[in-house]
């Protein structure tokens, strides 16, 4: 259970990561220096802060290489965040490499692999 509750949080720390493109682009629809774009560019600050603090516990208790591993369920968040906040469409060949990423989270590495 404590592994199922391990691979939930990592999953999530990285939704929250990219909860911080969401914002970034919300700045970047607003005059530079308004108050809006001030607003939106503190909170993609503010999200990336917290993703650092919730990265370090995540490596402190699981294998950094397992865990950014992990890392590709973001491109999965971005496409559904920018289809239901922004009304971007999701295509065919959107759909087909987050279908291959996904893929490859379930590829197990190698124990001890070898750097040529």
């Amino acid at each position: 259970m404590l592994t199922v509750i391990k691979y939930i949080a990592l999953v999530g720390t990285f939704f929250i990561y990219t909860t911080s493109g969401v914002f970034s682009k919300l700045a970047s629809q607003r005059e530079f220096l308004s108050p809006g774009y001030i607003a939106f560019l503190a909170c993609t600050v503010g999200v990336l802060g917290i993703y650092a603090v919730l990265w370090q516990q995540i490596i402190k208790r699981m294998d950094v290489s397992l865990a950014y591993m992990f890392k590709g369920t973001g491109v999965v968040f971005a496409l559904l965040l920018a289809h239901y906040v922004f009304g971007e469409a999701i295509t065919t060949t959107n759909m087909v490499g987050a279908a291959i990423i996904i893929c490859g989270l379930t590829v197990k590495p190698p124990p001890n692999p070898v750097f040529l």
